[in-house]
């Protein structure tokens, strides 16, 4: 390698026909290039008031649903303005603490009517100002650079280059295989020292979903209203609604044809924009001794929809299985809704005292109720399609993965007729509804073909 260095060097050196360059001009400039006084335009976004953004309050989630397509990214939007100065004096620390009348920063890519430019500033004390008058050089003389410049040999450059560039060509002939070996697995090493951000991100998302929905009672509201006018004088069976933005999706288990304006999406589901939700709603009122809906939050969708689960259709017994702890998120979560709510419905613990699951502050405690005969049900498994409405009278929640005979004296112990409903963390036998978490914080519902994202357990008060 020394060889071809100093072969390259003499060579570029040297004063033949072939490199004809006047001794006055053989000269390279690598000079660093003068910053411009002003930053370029961005694009921010404005922090909504409860009012202006339909009654509730803003949050990353929405702002990264309308603007990025996906509330999965406001960790993106939180990490471009944590910490940044707003002109209220304070900053941006807590991704659930959003100001209305706060500029945030967005990724380059957003997009909406609710994306304006910005331009960005730079602090002028921090570099002299220029009149971008330059002196001119003798007639005759070449032009010399001034300032930060750097003036090299134009001979020594090449010869610089030239050298680098053979000795990498010879250690990659030399060692290429460990070379694709080096290349496979940066990748892997890449994703590998980037997974605890991601996962962070995650985790403060999850977080501000959690604060989100303990102040969030106008679309609790709007859910049960929906469901109500399609549940109708027909009794349609809606297991679950999602609301966003630009509208409402429900899942509806019937044959029929969606009654204006809602619109049919295949696969049991029905969509109603938005400006159709202003329209009046005609009062039903449930017949005496007629199960009523009993909603509960389980997460976001993709499109940042809120996602309600009807708890009288779960048909007995909820299975979350997968990852232990987003489990015992979804679980909990489940239960914080059920005492959001106000019902006074009981709930009784079933587990070893080793284990142990938190029930909200305030919701009542029961007494583990024992079944006379358990006897599991043999076409027990996924969502059954006559899945009826029951009453919800208690819960009776199961922190660890049953055995086979508990989980047929859980079965028996919510029966139909009991109004009971079962919430087990990890998978149980006779399960009706199976859910299945993931280490990033998602939900997958099979039944209705959707993958939520799960809010942490709430922290107790």
């Amino acid at each position: 390698m020394l060889v071809g260095v100093l072969a390259t060097a003499a060579l570029l050196s040297s004063s033949g026909p072939a490199l004809a360059v006047p001794a006055t001009t053989a000269r390279a400039v690598i000079a660093t290039p003068a910053p411009s006084p002003g930053g370029g335009l961005v694009k921010v976004y404005v922090v909504k008031t409860p009012e202006e953004n339909g009654g509730t309050p803003d949050s990353l989630a929405n702002i990264a649903a309308r603007t990025l397509g996906d509330a999965n990214r406001s960790g993106e939007i939180f990490e471009l303005n944590r910490g940044r100065a707003q002109q209220d004096g304070s900053s941006l620390q807590d991704p659930a603490q959003l100001q209305p009348g706060w500029i945030l920063r967005l990724p380059p890519e957003a997009g909406g009517p609710d994306v304006r430019l910005a331009r960005e500033t730079v602090d002028a004390g921090t570099r002299a100002p220029t009149d971008g008058a330059a002196s001119a050089p003798p007639a005759g003389e070449p032009a010399t650079p001034t300032g930060d410049a750097i003036v090299l040999p134009l001979p020594a450059v090449l010869a610089v280059f030239g050298a680098l560039l053979l000795g990498l060509l010879t250690v990659g002939i030399m060692a290429r295989r460990r070379m694709r070996r080096a290349f496979a697995w940066a990748p892997r090493l890449i994703r590998r020292l980037g997974e605890p951000i991601r996962r962070a991100r995650r985790l403060a998302f999850r977080k501000s979903l959690a604060q989100a929905f303990a102040a969030d009672g106008e679309s609790l509201r709007l859910a049960y209203r929906v469901v109500t006018e399609l549940s109708g004088p027909k009794g349609r069976a809606v297991h679950a609604v999602s609301i966003d933005d630009t509208g409402v999706t429900a899942w509806v288990a019937t044959q029929d044809d969606p009654p204006a304006p809602w619109q049919d999406l295949g696969e049991s589901r029905w969509r109603l924009p938005a400006d159709a939700l202003a329209r009046p709603v005609r009062a039903v009122t449930p017949a005496q001794g007629v199960p009523t809906p009993f909603l509960v939050r389980v997460g976001v969708d993709d499109q940042g929809g809120k996602v309600f689960v009807d708890l009288s259709r779960l048909d007995g017994v909820l299975s979350v299985a997968g990852d232990p702890d987003v489990a015992k998120d979804v679980v909990e979560g489940l239960l914080a809704e059920v005492a959001r709510a106000g019902s006074g419905i009981p709930a009784a613990v079933l587990s070893r005292p080793e284990v142990e699951v938190a029930l909200p502050q305030g919701m009542p405690r029961i007494q583990v109720p024992r079944a006379a005969e358990a006897v599991a049900d043999p076409q027990a498994g996924t969502l059954r399609a006559a899945a009826r409405r029951r009453f919800v009278r208690a819960l009776l929640v199961v922190p660890e993965p049953p055995s086979a005979g508990e989980a047929a004296e859980l079965a028996a112990l919510c029966d139909e007729t009991t109004g009971r409903i079962g919430l087990v963390r990890g998978d149980a036998d006779g399960a009706h509804w199976r859910w299945r978490a993931t280490r990033d914080g998602s939900v997958q519902i099979p039944p209705l073909r959707l993958t939520v994202s799960a809010p942490t357990a709430p922290v107790p008060a």
